[in-house]
Formats: C-alpha cells, sequence, structure tokens
C-alpha cells in the first residue's frame, strides 16, 4: 500500500475515534456520571470540542432542529467513511 494512502486512511480513522470519544464523553456529561468541574474531564473535554466542532458546526447549522438529538456526528463520520472509500477508488483509478 502506499504510505500515503495509508497515512490518509490512519488520520481519517483516527479522527472517527475522536468523534466517537467526543459523542460518549458529552453523554456522560449529560447523565451526570462525569463531572466538569474535574480538571481532567474538563481538559479532555475541551480538547475533543475544540477538535470535532469546527467540523460539526456546519453540519448541524444544516441539519433541522430534532429536539435535543444530534446526528452530526453520525453523518460525519458517514461521510468520513465515504471520503475514505473515494480516495481509495479514485487511487485505483489512477495509478493501476
Amino acid at each position: 500500500m502506499n504510505p500515503f494512502l495509508w497515512l490518509i486512511f490512519t488520520l481519517i480513522d483516527l479522527y472517527i475515534w475522536i468523534l466517537i470519544a467526543s459523542a460518549v464523553l458529552s453523554w456522560l456529561v449529560a447523565f451526570n456520571v462525569v463531572n466538569t468541574r474535574n480538571p481532567l474531564v474538563a481538559s479532555i473535554g475541551e480538547f475533543l470540542y475544540r477538535i470535532t466542532e469546527p467540523a460539526l458546526r456546519p453540519i448541524r447549522n444544516i441539519l433541522p432542529n430534532l429536539g435535543g438529538i444530534d446526528v452530526s456526528p453520525v453523518i460525519l463520520i458517514i461521510g468520513l467513511l465515504f471520503l475514505k472509500q473515494l480516495v481509495s477508488w479514485l487511487y485505483i483509478q489512477i495509478f493501476i
């Protein structure tokens, strides 16, 4: 496999895991399992928010209000998986 392709796929997979961690942490905070007054939880939450919010905000602006249910991470994950397949397909079409 091409090393550049490997790097792109690894970064996409890493970002998907970061999105999942952000969603899980938001659920844990919403259900009062963890407290954001804890400095470690607050710093992890702030890091995840800063990493994921620039990609999620445009999706949230487009989606209608679903009554407190945020499906933007799911839509972004599906888009990232599509991008991964598209890059793979384009690589095969161009170089093979």
